[in-house]
């Protein structure tokens, strides 16, 4: 099933995520991921939370492949973008940051719930986390490059954080318009989208 994309400003992506039940039933939570892996894909996207389909629970999925690999346009072979990251499509279950490690760097980061919008976020290098895959089986491992911040942007989602919530004052003003105008329905995406605002009050 592809799920629409809930758009900025709907409540849910402000509201912290409650953690996935032990009893929750083990196929239902295998579907929704393969769900949320499917709709992903459909939005062209490398990150979704499972708030972003309007579902408040803590769970997110990735592919950090695009991010990391790339085609070149004049020869067509594939290029590493960041040669000491390494690709990581995974389902993540109650998440935990338990260490950040390295400096702080910059990289434009975008939102499917928020088209046409991307601004310079910076996220340190290495994180720790703690986590269930879709069987329910504890993990904890170490991401770095690419797909830590990744991770962290999608981890951000189950905390009612957006990646605009990073910005300055003055960002958040420059941009102000645009959000608005996405939460009323008032942009251009490739992918379906659920708006905040009933179409007869835009």
């Amino acid at each position: 099933m592809i799920y629409p994309i809930v758009a900025f400003g709907d409540p849910v992506l402000k509201t912290p995520a409650k953690a996935v039940p032990a009893d929750f039933p083990a196929d239902e939570l295998q579907q929704l991921v393969a769900d949320m892996f499917a709709t992903m894909y459909s939005a062209h996207g490398v990150g979704l939370a499972a708030p972003q389909i309007a579902k408040s629970l803590r769970l997110f999925v990735i592919d950090s492949g695009p991010m990391i690999d790339d085609e070149d346009e004049e020869t067509g072979e594939k290029v590493q973008l960041a040669p000491t990251a390494m690709a990581v499509k995974r389902a993540f279950i109650n998440p935990e940051i338990i260490d950040e490690i390295g400096e702080e760097w910059g990289f434009e980061e975008g939102c499917l719930s928020i088209p046409g919008v991307r601004e310079t976020v910076y996220r340190p290098e290495t994180i720790v986390l703690r986590y269930e895959d879709e069987n329910r089986v504890q993990h904890e491992d170490t991401f770095s490059g690419m797909t830590a911040r990744v991770i962290q942007h999608e981890y951000d989602h189950l905390d009612g954080v957006l990646f605009t919530d990073h910005l300055s004052g003055f960002k958040k003003q420059l941009i102000k318009g645009k959000l608005s105008r996405i939460s009323k329905g008032d942009v251009s995406a490739d992918y379906r989208m659920k708006f905040p605002v009933p179409a007869g009050r835009r």
